[in-house]
């Protein structure tokens, strides 16, 4: 016997495509044609078949764990050899045996003798043979060798790495490409072999006497009403599916939303944990029904104990031991292949191999630890068991008593192994406890297995049947595979699948050309016999908490069913071990009948099943990018937990530090303040670089994607460490240099910026006075800060497109959220324009009766210094020069408020009771204690007032130089409006505490100050005497507020205007300085009043700039601030022009106002735009309808005058006007009249002489000549 098994060794040798020939030890002998004749062939027949099988299986082993070309070869050979061996033996039996002769066998030999003759492949002629052999090998390294490249450079094989993404990703887009890889890889290759294969698998079914073979298969079962069958058991799980499936999809539907998950459709087929969708458990921590009770996945203990793949396996073989049934030989711990191993191409798909010699038996596994891989563990060893109890049994029994016989035995097993109590006894749960929910819990999980692979076991098989009929031809092959999978598992393909696609030969059992129909009917068998195991384990109470574990009564019957094999009909092993020979659901829709209960339950209200039958999911955005991008919403808000807490304190101390600088400008606050910032965009940049690594196109909370993306984008954190420094310095070394700026006379007096300076600009109205303020802050605060600046707007781009914008100002502008923003601010200032030419019109006028010709050209732009502020942005300071009616009331509180010795802290008291009138937050004790109200006398400080948030949700300050003016009254409602933003959104996380967009937090302060600002109000806090409701004292009060709110417009505009050209490049730095002239020349129509160059930085004169403070914002709050106001007034039942509201103490005003505070930057501004207005706009219109009487009477004041709007002598400066006017153009010099005058004299003086030289010299030569005429003469007479 031996000598006989070491023939096959030989014969793995000549493989080279070499044809040879069957060898004689296993040709079939010459028989009688009589009983004994054929007893004899069949044990003939058995003992050599043992011997071919071997040889045939040790090829496919071979090839199926070293998956090179030489064992394809070898793997093809040995088949076409056991096909020789089927053919030789198959037709000696047909040309020897007669009908009567057979008729006289008992019912197991005619049922051996039966089996030889189905020949299969082994009908087909040789080259036929060899060519089935070529593609069933062909097709087998397609599938076990296809992969996926995420990149070049990386690929991803089925197994581990595409099924643990499938397994244990929630990223869409990285499961969609797992999955659409997959499928192309492993299905589009195998196309143009499949159609041959079918032809050729059915030529030799026919030959065997079967319509094709799907008709074959469907034979093993033995069962004329097989089909009809199914298709009732179908029927009676189907409502359990429905269920379930409705279920998953509403708890996809709340992790992936209604974009990809139509609750009336189809579910798309990568999102349920499985490359096939065929079970479900691995997508059980999306599903659990009561989160809180004990998490029945033991994976994470597997680990913890040191499990590895032979431990599993022994811990499956004493299951089997402990029911009295076999252990595994010492063959199968020495051969089996229970790992992937290295360096070398294997077919991962679990299975278990019989070598048909009774003594080789193995596995072949991937094994992983993991629970699923643990009950996979035990189904492959189920069937080592069942190989191992009919081993001794004739060949062509050696295989289950139908197909899903064979798959039942180890997962009946597993129906055990998963139970908590097992899996406590096994020290991998720490109690076994249960209770309904947990029950649930574990019920659902099983379901997500067991229930969700019903219709995939059902309809595999389904197509291949219509394949090999005819029903589905070649070109229909994936279009009605969909329609199957949509039929009965309610999936669809995530992306388009045209005919080119091959999507069923991604699964391993088609080009494995190994029949599905039997796990099918195992799912439904497994339950039959768990039922009957239990009752014979003795097991009390629900089906679903058996374990039969050490159950020697029912390892008896299950020993009884495996030992038959399939030497009786599968009805009568069933009947022996059950009592019944039909299969019946029953027992499975018993163990899963309180999940259905509570399915039912939580289904109430939702469609079962998918009457949108042809609906697809869309394709992501940007797909197949950012695949590796984490998707796991729930790990994300932990992320943003963590970073709430953390970045409250970050900011907290850097905003400490900042206000030490601020107050206290020295070099030890500035070092302090700059190392907190570092810290600060060392925090920033760590947690962007986290965030970043989230892709959140498909989170369902709102609020979480708006945190991710705020915080992905790190700002200047992104910069390289020493660039980082650099900037932070640059930007505190500029705004040092403007904070301590001065302006100094020649007698040794110096002036800051506040408050001598901006009293100069506001009250004086010398013109050289103006002009030496003027000049001088911009050479001390200015021309310092330009080279600075350049490497600024360097460093600024670079961070911007390190976060993906193209240049800073893109970064600045998308803090609006609004692609059409810079179309929307020109449309907005092209409607105000009029009303700003109107008033730029009169004022210049006003400006001409002061300061004469010289000074003001009617049709030319004004001098930039006459306008009352430093950067002439507003114009209220020369509200005494273009007074409309000077005897009408003037509204200006000043006088009142100085008389009436008000101070900075009287200021800010009545600037809290307004808010507080309108139910909103009162200011709290730290802002008292610790805000700077006054300018100190002993210290340097940022005089620009500010309102500070310290991010510990009870710190708020603010920081000003308070002048006892109505202007700084108006600025502290300003401030204190900002502080009361902070206060009302205070509880929003970090990242929301913020306006809804920049300029909503600016509006809010000004807004009450539209209200502070009126008669009305002045007259209720007693700084006004009377209210005078005449035409010519609102036409006075408007003209004040149109030299602040309409005066500021365009230079609100154009501020941002010149930075982002700076930043985009548009405005290269050689030309800083002329651009910035240009665009407030264009808009606001004004211009240098001494000559400027390239060697001045305008606009570094002005704080925002140097300070890095973008300033479209403002232009933003002038617009909206009236939007508010309107809204605000018809909220305080206001009647009257829009002008004379006041809606001080109206709660229903401040209730509008604090909800939309409250929001912060929590929604995108149109949703809080509505919320106050009932529209998402910006609109000029309250703006307009505010300042209406005042345009209509600037109209009429200006035609009266002849005013010219705009300015068309745009090209006129004020000093060459000054220059022309004082110089003469004498003889083609430019000199002044007294020289002039002069060089007149003297020509005088020369020309006197000359002519009485000239008259002397002719009477002398008169005399000297005869007295003719010369004809010149004559002709100078003609001519005279």
């Amino acid at each position: 016997m031996v000598a006989r098994f070491l023939r096959p060794v030989l014969l793995l040798l000549p493989v080279l495509g070499l044809s040879l020939a069957l060898p004689e030890s296993w040709k079939p002998g010459s028989y009688s044609n009589s009983k004994e004749g054929v007893l004899a062939f069949l044990s003939d027949y058995n003992s050599t078949a043992e011997e071919v099988l071997f040889y045939s299986v040790s090829a496919s082993w071979t090839y199926n764990t070293n998956l090179t070309d030489y064992n394809s070869q070898l793997q093809v050979n040995a088949s076409m050899d056991k096909q020789a061996f089927s053919e030789a033996w198959g037709q000696r039996a047909k040309e020897t045996f007669t009908k009567d002769v057979l008729e006289s066998l008992d019912k197991q030999d005619r049922k051996l003798y039966d089996k030889i003759v189905v020949l299969g492949p082994a009908n087909l002629p040789p080259v036929a043979r060899e060519e089935y052999n070529v593609i069933l090998s062909n097709m087998d390294n397609i599938y076990s060798t296809a992969k996926v490249h995420p990149q070049p450079n990386i690929s991803w094989s089925l197994d581990p790495e595409l099924t643990d993404i499938m397994a244990t990703s929630r990223s869409y887009k990285k499961l969609l490409f797992a999955w659409e890889g997959w499928h192309n890889a492993s299905g589009v290759p195998l196309k143009e072999y499949y159609p041959r294969f079918v032809e050729l698998s059915n030529e030799a079914s026919v030959a065997d006497g079967f319509r094709d073979t799907g008709d074959y298969w469907r034979s093993w079962y033995e069962s004329p009403t097989f089909e009809d069958d199914l298709r009732t058991i179908y029927k009676t799980v189907e409502p359990l599916y429905l269920n379930l499936h409705a279920f998953v999809r509403r708890q996809l539907y709340k992790h992936y939303g209604p974009k990809y998950i139509n609750l009336k459709g189809p579910i798309p087929a990568h999102l349920l944990g499985n490359m096939w969708s065929q079970t479900w458990n691995n997508i059980y921590n999306m599903m659990i029904p009561f989160p809180n009770k004990p998490n029945l996945d033991v994976t994470e203990e597997m680990v913890r104990q040191g499990y590895n793949a032979t431990h599993m396996f022994r811990v499956a073989e004493e299951f089997f031991t402990s029911l009295g049934l076999e252990p595994m030989p010492e063959e199968f711990w020495d051969k089996s292949m229970l790992v992937k191993p290295e360096g070398r191409e294997v077919v991962c798909h679990a299975s278990a191999w019989d070598f048909y010699n009774r003594k080789d038996f193995r596995i072949k596994q991937c094994t992983t630890v993991t629970m699923e891989q643990l009950f996979t563990v035990h189904h492959e060893m189920g069937h080592v068991q069942y190989y191992l109890q009919y081993k001794d049994l004739p060949v062509g029994f050696r295989r289950g008593a139908n197909p899903g016989f064979h798959e039942a035995i180890g997962d009946v097993l597993s129906l055990s192994v998963s139970t908590p109590k097992h899996l406590h006894t096994l020290g991998l749960l720490s109690s076994s406890e249960s209770d309904p929910e947990t029950d649930i819990n574990y019920l659902l999980k099983m379901a997500l297995e067991k229930i969700a692979f019903l219709p995939f076991g059902y309809l595999i098989d389904q197509w291949r049947w219509d394949v090999f009929s005819g029903n589905t031809p070649p070109d229909r092959y994936n279009s009605d595979w969909w329609y199957l999978r949509t039929k009965y598992q309610g999936i669809c393909p995530p992306n388009r699948r045209t005919a080119e696609h091959f999507d069923a030969g991604a699964k391993y059992h088609v080009p494995g050309n190994t029949p599905y129909i039997r796990y099918f009917v195992s799912f439904i068998l497994q339950f039959q016999f768990h039922e009957k195991l239990c009752a014979a384990a003795n097991h009390t109470g629900p089906l679903h908490t058996c374990d039969i574990y050490r159950s020697k009564e029912a390892g008896a019957i299950m020993k009884n069913v495996l030992q038959a094999g399939s030497s009786k009909k599968w009805e009568d092993v069933l009947m022996d071990a059950l009592g019944t020979n039909k299969m019946d659901p029953t027992s499975l829709i018993k163990y899963f009948q309180p999940v259905l209960d509570w399915l039912e339950k939580q289904n109430k209200g939702e469609i079962l099943g998918w009457p949108d039958f042809d609906w697809t999911p869309p394709v992501p955005e940007g797909y197949p990018g950012d695949i590796d991008k984490k998707t796991d919403e729930a790990e994300a808000k932990l992320l943003l937990d963590e970073y709430n807490t953390s970045a409250e304190a970050v900011w907290n101390a850097y905003t400490e530090a900042s206000w030490a600088y601020n107050t206290d400008i020295n070099e030890a606050n500035k070092q302090a303040m700059l190392q907190k910032n570092l810290e600060m965009s060392a925090h920033t940049l760590e947690y962007g670089k986290r965030a970043r690594e989230f892709d959140t196109t498909d989170f369902q909370d709102e609020q979480v994607i708006r945190i991710m993306d705020k915080l992905s984008d790190i700002e200047r954190a992104a910069l390289p460490a020493n660039e980082l420094v650099e900037y932070n310095n640059l930007l505190s070394n500029m705004e040092t240099k403007y904070s301590v700026a001065e302006v100094c006379r020649t007698d040794g007096r110096c002036h800051p910026l506040d408050p001598d300076l901006q009293k100069i600009m506001a009250e004086s109205r010398d013109y050289d006075e103006l002009l030496f303020a003027w000049k001088g802050w911009r050479d001390a605060a200015g021309k310092v800060l330009r080279q600075d600046y350049k490497r600024y707007v360097e460093l600024a781009n670079k961070a911007a497109t390190l976060n993906g914008h193209s240049d800073n100002g893109a970064f600045w502008r998308s803090l609006y959220e609004t692609p059409t923003f810079e179309q929307d601010l020109e449309a907005l200032w092209k409607e105000l324009e009029p009303l700003y030419h109107n008033v730029h019109a009169y004022v210049r006028r006003a400006l001409y009766k002061e300061y004469g010709a010289e000074h003001i050209n009617l049709k030319g732009p004004i001098p930039a210094h006459l306008l009352g502020n430093m950067w002439a942005q507003t114009w209220s300071g020369i509200m005494d020069l273009v007074m409309p009616f000077p005897g009408a009331t003037q509204v200006d509180a000043t006088p009142a408020m100085v008389a009436q010795k008000w101070d900075a802290l009287k200021m800010f008291k009545e600037s809290e009771r307004f808010f507080i009138s309108l139910g909103l937050m009162k200011m709290p004790q730290e802002f008292w204690d610790k805000s700077m109200l006054e300018k100190p006398s002993d210290r340097k400080v940022v005089c620009h007032a500010s309102a500070w948030d310290f991010y510990n949700r009870k710190d708020f300050r603010i920081k000003q130089c308070t002048v006892i003016t109505m202007d700084d009254l108006i600025t502290v409602h300003h401030e204190m409006g900002h502080v009361q933003y902070f206060l009302q959104y205070k509880d929003q996380p970090v990242s929301f505490r913020d306006g809804a967009n920049p300029g909503f937090h600016e509006a809010i302060g000004d807004v009450l100050a539209l209200s502070v600002s009126t008669p009305k109000h002045l007259k209720s806090i007693g700084l006004l005497d009377k209210v005078e409701n005449n035409h010519e004292s609102d036409i006075n009060f408007l003209m004040n507020m149109a030299l602040d709110k309409i005066a500021f417009l365009p230079f609100g505009y154009l501020m941002d205007q010149w930075r982002w050209k700076v930043f985009d490049g548009r405005i290269p730095a050689s030309e800083y300085n002329k651009e910035w002239w240009n665009l407030r020349m264009k808009y606001q129509g004004l211009c240098p009043p001494v000559e400027r160059n390239e060697h001045d930085f305008d606009p570094g004169a002005k704080f925002h700039i140097p300070a890095n403070v973008p300033y479209v914002r403002y232009f933003v709050s002038f617009v909206i601030q009236f939007q508010f106001h309107k809204a605000l007034c018809n909220a305080a039942n206001h009647t009257g022009p829009l002008h004379t509201c006041d809606i001080y103490q109206s709660k229903e005003a401040g209730k509008l106002m604090g909800d939309v505070m409250k929001l912060g930057f929590s929604k995108p501004w149109p949703e809080a735009m509505a919320m106050i207005t009932g529209q998402p706009k910006m609109t000029a219109q309250p703006l307009m309808e505010y300042f209406q009487p005042l345009i209509t009477w600037l109209e009429k004041e200006n035609a009266k005058n002849g005013d010219v709007l705009g300015w068309p002598e745009y090209d006129w400066k004020p000093f060459l006007a000054s220059n022309k006017a004082s110089k003469v153009d004498f003889l083609g010099m430019n000199l002044d009249s007294s020289a002039a005058v002069a060089g007149q004299w003297i020509l005088l003086v020369a020309g006197l002489v000359l002519l009485v030289a000239t008259i002397l010299l002719a009477y002398k030569y008169r005399k000297s000549k005869k007295p003719e005429r010369s004809l010149s003469t004559l002709e100078l007479k003609n001519t005279s």
